[in-house]
């Protein structure tokens, strides 16, 4: 079975070469406490039979300097896909992404919109600023899957704008922070996103592990976001190393939490979603 890890960052320990430019101005604790550079990811990977890893841009280190990420894409086109990060809020936005998917090999974007702290803040207004509108275009005209990081609380701007925009594909990053507990709606405009068929859901130990802390279990959300939006929309990420533990260790936590599966949906799950999403090849014979 193809195995895709859609969320993996590395740091790199070369400061010189690859200087930090955290977004808000200060640094991740993860980033300073346990770095891993490419090679420590890829030690990761082989020893969890991960075949290709998606490697999302650490904006809380480098910012929108892309650079490291896209070294790595080029030493190794086989095993890596990347998610870069721009500043969406920029003139040059539609500049900056052509640059790093066209020139630098990247296959996706990240926004952060919001996450579970106030260390990085809101770009704009939000993810309607009229300043995006550039950018969304050029990403639903591409087909360029971006993934945001949210809470639930903002799916109907989200809807809105899967709406305007219909080529646009959306990776909700750590599930998108959804509402917990028997019955609840995981997010306002659940049928919207739905219906559109654009939405994907990633799962990932941040999404877990909160789950788990405020609901006492993962595996009921788990377990409607499937109903809802499909096996085939389905994508997990092990968030290493800004999670805590293996690699192999953060990938039991997430499939643990997965409702009883056939051999056609765990391998969606595993890799066959992500690779679609972002033009990996499937080898034959991945573990």
């Amino acid at each position: 079975m193809f195995r895709v890890d859609a969320h993996t960052h590395i740091i790199s320990p070369d400061t010189a070469a690859y200087p930090a430019a955290p977004l808000g101005g200060r640094r991740s604790d993860w980033s300073r406490e346990r770095p891993a550079d490419i090679d420590g990811l890829l030690r990761e990977a082989d020893a969890a039979g991960v075949d290709h890893l998606v490697v999302v841009q650490a904006s809380t280190v480098y910012g929108f300097d892309n650079s490291y990420v896209a070294d790595q894409l080029t030493r190794h086109p086989d095993r890596l896909s990347g998610v870069c990060s721009v500043d969406f809020l920029s003139p040059q936005a539609v500049d900056d992404l052509t640059h790093w998917i066209d020139e630098r090999g990247f296959s996706g974007v990240r926004i952060r919109a919001a996450d579970g702290t106030t260390a990085v803040p809101t770009p704009g207004r939000g993810l309607d600023d009229e300043r995006m509108t550039p950018v969304w275009q050029f990403l639903s005209d591409r087909r360029v899957p971006v993934c945001i990081q949210m809470h639930a609380e903002h799916t109907p701007i989200l809807a809105g704008l899967l709406d305007r925009y219909p080529g646009l594909t959306v990776v909700l990053d750590h599930a998108a922070r959804p509402r917990l507990g028997e019955g609840a709606s995981p997010y306002p405009e659940l049928a919207r996103l739905r219906d559109s068929r654009r939405v994907f859901v990633k799962l990932t130990p941040p999404a877990v592990l909160r789950a788990e802390r405020e609901a006492g279990s993962a595996a009921p959300v788990v377990r409607t976001l499937v109903e809802e939006f499909g096996i085939d929309h389905m994508l997990w990420g092990s968030n290493f190393p800004a999670s805590a533990g293996s690699l192999a260790e953060l990938a039991d936590l997430v499939a643990a939490q997965l409702p009883a599966l056939d051999a056609s949906q765990r391998a969606l799950v595993a890799g066959g979603t992500a690779a679609r999403l972002y033009g990996v090849a499937v080898a034959t014979g991945g573990q």
